[in-house]
């Protein structure tokens, strides 16, 4: 039925471009089977990690089982659409060398399809709790939706929407240590509580030197606080934290890239490598390096 309905949709005379239109309740909202080349991805979409791994392993069932769960795209012109939700199952299936995709097809003004992508992106996907509340920011910024009308959008509680909202008031150090997983949402939280973006850093890495549990994180913010009611703004047992690879390993990085590189590792074997560079001419040496 799919490939059948697929082809109302190749007749450039009679072409669907609004609901109104002739046939187009007969294509919009149902399955159809459409080329792949046919679909760009969504500009709109909050996910921005895709693990490789994971991908391969979701074109392998594809090549076995096919795709279960058809995307969602919306028709933009002819012979022309624009994802709206699914995009790991659109790059697996590419993985996968399958040259059409079961897709529902709707017709959506690009607001539309904003809310659509960020709603349907938030409810049916692991997003990392900064990825979501990014979802939600946009929602406000760009369509200006009240977060009690996300509410009945997401059919997530206001209070919620209102708590992930928050975390973006977080250091940018601390949002990336939440999306890595260094951190919980609950830690984040916690350090929230804390204005000054150089305390919420100390705490952040006292809590990933220490193994720090949410509640133990809870304990060091109320601390802090009592301090600054007593006139004390340090982090009590306060100590700058850094986790490094031995100088004969950094100096590995350090001849690579001719500049100081500063390695980091938690404490669950996660890091980061921080390659500075000085002007627009060392960033460009430094991507030619990378891809020798």
């Amino acid at each position: 039925m799919g490939r059948g309905l697929s082809a109302l949709l190749k007749d450039p005379t009679n072409d669907i471009k609004s609901i109104e239109d002739t046939n187009a309740d007969k294509v919009v909202g149902n399955i159809i089977e459409l080329e792949l080349d046919f679909i760009k991805v969504n500009p709109f979409q909050p996910r921005t990690n895709f693990n490789e791994d994971t991908l391969k392993e979701l074109a392998t069932s594809i090549k076995e089982l096919g795709v279960i769960q058809p995307i969602t795209v919306r028709k933009i012109d002819f012979n022309k659409y624009e994802l709206i939700s699914g995009e790991r199952r659109l790059r697996a299936s590419k993985l996968a060398g399958l040259q059409t995709i079961p897709a529902y097809i709707r017709i959506a003004n690009d607001n539309d399809s904003l809310v659509m992508a960020l709603v349907e992106n938030i409810q049916r996907h692991d997003l990392d709790p900064i990825e979501i509340a990014m979802s939600y920011q946009r929602l406000i910024d760009e369509i200006q939706l009240t977060q009690e009308q996300m509410s009945d959008r997401v059919g997530k509680k206001r209070s919620t929407i209102t708590n992930y909202l928050r975390l973006l008031r977080l250091d940018p150090i601390i949002q990336s240590g939440i999306r890595d997983g260094f951190i919980s949402m609950g830690h984040g939280r916690a350090i929230i509580n804390i204005e000054d973006h150089e305390a919420q850093t100390d705490i952040y890495h006292k809590i990933i030197k220490e193994n720090l549990s949410v509640r133990e994180t809870e304990a060091l913010v109320k601390a802090y606080q009592e301090g600054l009611l007593n006139n004390s703004t340090s982090v009590p047992a306060k100590k700058k934290i850094t986790y490094t690879i031995p100088d004969s390993q950094r100096k590995i990085f350090t001849e690579f890239f001719g500049a100081k590189v500063d390695v980091k590792i938690a404490a669950n074997g996660k890091g980061a490598i921080n390659v500075p560079f000085h002007s627009a001419e060392d960033l460009e040496r430094i991507i030619k390096l990378l891809n020798k």
